[in-house]
């Protein structure tokens, strides 16, 4: 077995032996998942169905980190569909960016292969709960905003 510290490059012997090596989808989905997820803006991966059952199997502890990540690999090359929900307040071009890169950078470097696209899909863009101050009102999910009376 060879030791090497985590991230690190792998030090292969002059004289090991030769074979092939594959690498599975589900591997380079949970790459591209994590590399996605790390980028600041990146709110969810995946669509709301879904994100309300990721929401249920974390709470039991059985993290699917594949929601959301589509990859196709091929013998040299792969190729990525992303579809997220960003965080309000990032502009989307730039965080669609931002994910394309991260996930391209990660799959070179981790996987090997060449990465011939990172296709990013915004599904919707998660807003914050509004913060109740003296002057601002309630948010209503239907659109209305109702200002609420202030007690001192």
């Amino acid at each position: 077995m060879i030791d090497q510290p985590m991230g690190g490059p792998l030090a292969v012997p002059q004289n090991a032996p030769a074979g092939r090596t594959v690498i599975g989808d589900a591997a380079a989905v949970k790459i591209a998942a994590i590399a996605a997820r790390a980028v600041p803006g990146v709110h969810a991966l995946g669509g709301g169905s879904g994100r309300a059952l990721g929401a249920i199997r974390d709470a039991v502890g059985a993290n699917d980190l594949s929601h959301g990540v589509k990859v196709e690999v091929g013998q040299t090359q792969l190729a990525v569909d992303i579809s997220l929900v960003a965080s309000y307040g990032f502009a989307l071009n730039a965080l669609a960016d931002a994910v394309r890169a991260a996930v391209y950078e990660a799959l070179t470097e981790l996987v090997g292969l060449e990465v011939i696209e990172v296709n990013v899909e915004i599904l919707d863009v998660h807003l914050p709960l509004p913060t109740e101050s003296k002057t601002a009102g309630r948010f209503d999910p239907s659109g209305s905003t109702q200002i609420q009376p202030t007690v001192e």
